[in-house]
């Protein structure tokens, strides 16, 4: 069963939110900047980038155990991309990962049902992340963006 929920960061946790972060060699393979999640407000606060931002917390047991952002062009409902995906230091090594992720896969067909493609890019020395994304299906594309590579992932089959 999978422990970890995925919530909207908001006005009643994003103060909790800003309390996250990461081991400090892990700091720029996720931002530049901490708290991280000051990062992630902000970008969906100005709309860094064109994109629309959407900030989200996972939790497990009422804990936020770490933080992710989904971004959508504005022309293209087809695909989302994954920023700053992390775990609290506190609560890494503990399998919270790979549920955050796939909590944050299933909340993104739910919610955006015309996404057809999940993309990000990871720290070209991120091993770790890089051998989490392969393991949940996403895939290098070839292309860089940024310096840093780009993974997808097919959030539908073919006909769905």
């Amino acid at each position: 069963m999978n422990r970890v929920t995925v919530h909207p960061i908001t006005r009643a946790n994003w103060r909790d939110a800003l309390q996250l972060t990461v081991r400090p060699d892990q700091q720029r393979f996720v931002a530049g900047y901490a708290p991280i999640a000051a990062i992630i407000l902000s970008k969906a606060y100005v709309g860094a980038e064109g994109m629309r931002w959407e900030p989200y917390a996972f939790v497990v047991d009422g804990a936020l155990v770490g933080l992710a952002a989904l971004a959508a062009e504005p022309r293209r409902g087809d695909l989302r991309w994954l920023f700053h995906f992390f775990i609290d230091e506190r609560f890494q090594g503990r399998g919270h990962g790979p549920e955050a992720l796939a909590a944050l896969i299933s909340w993104v067909k739910e919610h955006h049902p015309a996404c057809q493609f999940l993309g990000l890019t990871v720290h070209p020395e991120n091993y770790a992340a890089q051998r989490l994304y392969t393991r949940m299906a996403f895939t290098p594309t070839g292309d860089e963006r940024d310096g840093e590579p780009v993974y997808r992932l097919a959030l539908r089959e073919s006909g769905e």
